[in-house]
C-alpha cells in the first residue's frame, strides 16, 4: 500500500514562465532543467521540496500527440500526475490488480487508471 506521495507532475503550456512563477511565488527553485526529455515527449524542471527526495515536476509537451500534450489540450494546466510510493512494486501492483484495479503499464512505470480514483491518475513508484 503506498507510503507517502513521492512527487506531482504539473502540466503546463509555458515551462519557462511557470518556473519563473514557482521560484518567485513559492521559493521553489529547481535542481533540474528545463531539460527536453524526448522519450516522454515533454520539457521538464524538477523543483525538490526538501531533502527527502520527495518534488513537484513540472512538464510542458513537446508536441500535441505525447501523454502531456493530449492531457493538456483536453483538460487544460494542472495536476497531471500524483505519484505514490509504495516498498514493493510487483507486489503493490498486483494487490491492486486483485482487488479489480484498472493498471496502466508503460514500460517498468505502473499507473492506476484515473477512472478508478475519481479522475486523478496515480504513478506507483518503489521507494525504500
Amino acid at each position: 500500500m503506498p507510503k507517502w506521495i513521492d512527487h506531482i507532475v504539473v502540466r503546463v503550456k509555458d515551462l519557462d514562465e511557470s518556473l519563473r512563477n514557482h521560484e518567485q511565488k513559492l521559493g521553489l527553485k529547481a535542481s533540474k532543467g528545463p531539460e527536453a526529455v524526448p522519450h516522454l515527449g515533454m520539457r521538464r524542471a524538477v523543483l525538490p521540496l526538501d531533502e527527502s527526495g520527495r518534488f513537484i515536476e513540472l512538464a510542458e509537451p513537446l508536441g500535441e500527440d505525447s501523454a502531456i500534450g493530449k492531457s493538456l489540450e483536453k483538460l487544460g494546466e494542472g495536476v497531471h500526475l500524483v505519484a505514490l510510493a509504495v516498498d514493493n512494486l510487483a507486489e503493490a501492483k498486483a494487490e491492486m490488480k486483485s482487488n479489480g484495479t484498472r493498471i496502466i503499464e508503460v514500460g517498468a512505470q505502473v499507473f492506476i487508471h484515473p477512472r478508478e480514483t475519481n479522475g486523478v491518475m496515480y504513478q506507483l513508484i518503489e521507494r525504500k
